[in-house]
């Protein structure tokens, strides 16, 4: 333990003594053999104050991340709550009071470095240059990426010739102000950009509208069939040559992109494409005009309208579409978790506003995204929903009356 001497006294004051020190250790009671020998003593120097100073409390991790020369970005426009980004996380931020009043003191000696350093002066002087009674505390959280999807469909990308695009009066935005805009860590903001599929025009980040998307993915699954490709080695050359007259040639390739995994074989560039995603659009592109549809005759729909050798299974459609088995017939009908609230709160409002008791086997698609870091899906629906058994099923409703 070290010994601080605490002063009031101004820069330029005398300073303390060792005598004046060990009899101040005297009054107080305090064995100086139990002790470190060095002794600091503070002043309060001419600047000294706490309006301008905030101290803000770093993991170990993003402590190396400012070592290593990197930088913390706080993010947030006026209506938001600020959040603080390194290149690859996202945290809240929080103010957190202390009953003891923090220090800056420049150059002050920690208990281990003193000991390292027999040689020190056994009465160390040092200025205080601010206080504070609180600090910025910070949690990890997930990043509030909700608001770049709204961004990028202000403007939806439907094609060279659409002359909507021409004429559109919307912002278009780079990379630059996306991470302006969008409160979330660099790499997270790219990362979610290849989620929604989104790509660069012109230097600026878009989405394609849908139904010019299913175009586009349209030719491409045409073009497989008539040539007789295998879902797993399309070419990538013979499919720019064949369709580049009717579109752009970097618009098949992002299609391809989306729908398939891109790899080279022999020197050439193939792509496998993704069956359960090409049947997930379908189905949207069915549900997207009906309110509901008979689930039978969905199913015998949806089986002949996706290209031959695919097989439609309704677990890929969870988070696109929910089934409503309680009507007769059953029905399903459209219900995009990308247009439920981002807050937790807001989505389970929403989602028991729609059903009123849910399986964890229904809900789970629209609340898995709200997992937090090592949280699971039992854990949210403890929080959020109370349990029950409905004819032998475990069914969750509102913990809350829901308006």
């Amino acid at each position: 333990m070290e010994a601080v001497a605490r002063s009031s006294e101004r820069a330029g004051a005398a300073m303390r003594s060792r005598a004046e020190v060990d009899a101040t250790l005297q009054t107080a009671k305090l064995n100086p053999a139990e002790l470190l020998p060095a002794v600091h003593c503070l002043s309060f120097g001419p600047q000294a104050g706490g309006a301008e100073c905030c101290l803000l409390q770093l993991e170990p991790g993003l402590c190396a991340e400012l070592e290593a020369g990197r930088s913390l970005i706080i993010r947030g426009e006026k209506d938001e709550r600020a959040v603080l980004c390194s290149k690859d996380k996202t945290y809240d931020m929080k103010i957190a009071d202390t009953s003891n009043m923090l220090l800056f003191v420049p150059g002050c000696k920690t208990p281990e470095e003193l000991k390292a350093d027999q040689a020190s002066c056994n009465i160390i002087h040092s200025q205080i240059a601010g206080f504070s009674k609180n600090y910025w505390e910070l949690r990890r959280c997930r990043p509030k990426l909700k608001k770049l999807r709204k961004l990028l469909m202000e403007d939806p990308y439907e094609g060279p010739d659409s002359r909507k695009d021409q004429a559109s009066t919307f912002s278009k935005y780079t990379t630059e102000d996306l991470l302006n805009l969008i409160q979330a860590s660099e790499e997270e903001i790219l990362h979610q950009l290849q989620v929604i599929d989104a790509c660069k025009i012109e230097g600026y980040w878009r989405i394609l509208d849908f139904d010019y998307e299913m175009k586009l993915l349209n030719h491409v699954t045409q073009l497989i069939d008539s040539e007789s490709w295998p879902l797993s080695k399309v070419p990538l050359c013979a499919c720019l040559e064949e369709l580049g007259s009717l579109e752009p040639r970097e618009m098949i390739e992002h299609i391809l992109l989306s729908y398939g995994r891109k790899y080279v074989d022999d020197g050439e560039v193939f792509f496998e494409m993704h069956e359960d995603k090409i049947c997930r659009a379908i189905a949207q592109m069915l549900l997207q005009n009906a309110v509901k549809f008979n689930l039978s005759e969905f199913e015998e729909v949806w089986q002949q309208s996706v290209p031959e050798g695919m097989t439609t299974r309704l677990d890929q459609l969870q988070g696109l579409a929910l089934v409503d088995k309680s009507s007769r017939p059953e029905t399903i009908f459209l219900l995009k978790v990308e247009d439920l609230p981002e807050e937790n709160q807001e989505r389970f409002n929403s989602l028991f506003g729609i059903r009123e008791k849910w399986t964890e086997v229904d809900i789970t698609p629209y609340i898995q995204d709200l997992c937090a870091e090592k949280q699971t899906v039992g854990a949210l629906l403890t929080k959020y929903a109370r349990s029950s058994m409905l004819n032998g099923v475990k069914v969750y409703n509102s913990r809350r009356p829901i308006s």
